[in-house]
């Protein structure tokens, strides 16, 4: 039978109406995020308040620690390696995961990312603004959380966005560069890893609404309508907790706090990122100052504990973390020092004496490096984390170096980088954290000659 035109038209209009709506590829301004409330770290379980807060407490097997959530975290910001097709590719499968399993997360990209891969998912994601200084304040009161997904060096691009911080959100890194000594997890563990420090420490009174348990009295985050998908946060997370007793494993991997002055003593200021902060600036790795390109070594005043120990003629000095330990400092003849150990290395770069070696020394010693008078450069270059600062330091101008203070007074953890490893507390743990398998694995260590890798 011949069916009229009017009426396939109107059937067509009625399909209209019903049609699926527009997929939300588009990019939102961070600063529409709930704000962070910085993390507390300390060693015992504290009242949970309806804000975000993290606890931290010693293992039994080992010296890392246990993360606690007392709440789920929000906003989490995601870091790649670039101009690599394959880690680009697992970031939009990661992001995709987070957004079906866990709607009440908000994905945070840097500005480049987010215009990357924005096409390629069906929800909204927030970056920052292009200027440095304004990004790391938004980025320093929105972030939760924090996951890498390359090498180390993306690790220490991360960490970099914090670096005038003075706490840190936790880091889940995913190794997919080119040694990823400081990263644990395989990126095929993605889904396991994140549950993992999602749920850490989440309780099943904390996910009634899916259990049938007890309903969480605690508030929920937002109360602006755009961020409420329904069941949020754990509640809307199905199948097993793991239990108040259980936690991601944290390592809290020290930093140096770095400051500049003049020849007068005054501190340097300028503004929020590393090549012109308005204050101290907290290394991952190492802070190095180095002759550049002036053909002439530099001769550096060097004082420890507020004592002058030498005068160093060398192509530059390096202060290293026990993390950085591994790093430049290795590559100049620098010992290795555990992640655990609260110290900081002192390296000399190409000394002109054989009998400079370098020195190991408690983390919270302060050193100083000052520019000698006798210098034939006027002027040295200064690099933290491998990003140079936008001017040198000149002759009678002072580099300030002390680890960073990782516990209060009050015995709280507060500052560091809290590194997320492998495993939770409460289940079977033999206490290793990776580190000695990362020495023989990735760096080789006294690997014999002429045997095949």
């Amino acid at each position: 039978m011949k069916v009229p035109r009017r009426k396939i038209i109107s059937a067509l209009s009625w399909r209209r109406q019903f049609s699926a709506t527009a997929l939300r590829r588009e990019i939102r301004d961070i600063g529409c995020l709930p704000d962070q409330i910085h993390p507390r770290y300390q060693g015992k379980l504290m009242p949970l308040f309806p804000l975000v807060l993290l606890t931290v407490t010693e293992t039994r097997n080992n010296d890392l620690l246990s993360l606690q959530w007392p709440a789920p975290p929000r906003n989490i910001l995601l870091v790649k390696k670039n101009h690599v097709a394959a880690v680009t590719t697992s970031l939009v499968d990661f992001a995709n995961h987070i957004h079906s399993t866990y709607p009440s997360l908000s994905i945070v990209l840097e500005p480049r990312v987010a215009s990357e891969i924005h096409e390629s998912v069906a929800f909204p994601v927030y970056t920052t603004p292009p200027d440095r200084d304004a990004a790391a304040r938004f980025l320093h009161h929105k972030v939760d959380m924090t996951t890498t997904l390359g090498g180390d060096g993306t690790i220490l691009h991360a960490s970099s966005l914090f670096a005038t911080s003075p706490r840190v959100p936790p880091i889940l890194s995913f190794s997919m560069g080119t040694l990823g000594f400081l990263s644990e997890w395989k990126f095929q563990e993605y889904k396991r890893a994140f549950r993992e420090v999602y749920m850490s420490g989440a309780g099943v009174g904390d996910r009634g609404t899916v259990l049938g348990e007890k309903a969480s009295t605690s508030k929920p985050f937002e109360e602006n309508g755009e961020f409420e998908r329904g069941l949020t946060g754990w509640s809307s997370i199905r199948g097993k907790s793991m239990g108040s007793n259980r936690g991601a494993r944290v390592l809290l991997r020290n930093r140096l706090k770095v400051g500049i002055f003049s020849a007068s003593g005054e501190r340097i200021k300028g503004g929020d990122s590393i090549e012109s902060a308005d204050g101290y600036v907290y290394a991952m790795n190492e802070v190095n100052i180095h002759r550049g390109k002036d053909p002439h070594l530099a001769i550096v005043e060097v004082f420890v504990g507020g004592r002058f120990l030498t005068e160093a003629v060398a192509d530059g000095m390096i202060i290293s973390t026990p993390t950085g330990s591994t790093a430049y400092s290795l590559s100049s003849g620098g010992s290795i020092i555990h992640p655990l150990v609260s110290s900081l290395l002192l390296t000399p770069i190409c000394p002109r004496s054989l009998s400079f070696r370098p020195l190991v020394l408690p983390a919270n010693t302060p050193v100083t490096l000052r520019l000698s008078e006798k210098n034939r450069g006027r002027e040295v270059e200064v690099s933290v984390d491998g990003v140079r600062r936008s001017k040198g330091v000149g002759v009678g101008m002072e580099v300030r170096v002390q680890g960073e203070e990782i516990r209060s007074a009050t015995g709280e953890w507060e500052g560091g980088i809290p590194s997320i490893m492998r495993g939770s507390v409460g289940a079977e743990a033999n206490g290793d954290d990776g580190w000695v398998g990362g020495l023989n694995g990735l760096l080789k260590f006294n690997y014999p000659f002429g045997e095949e890798s």
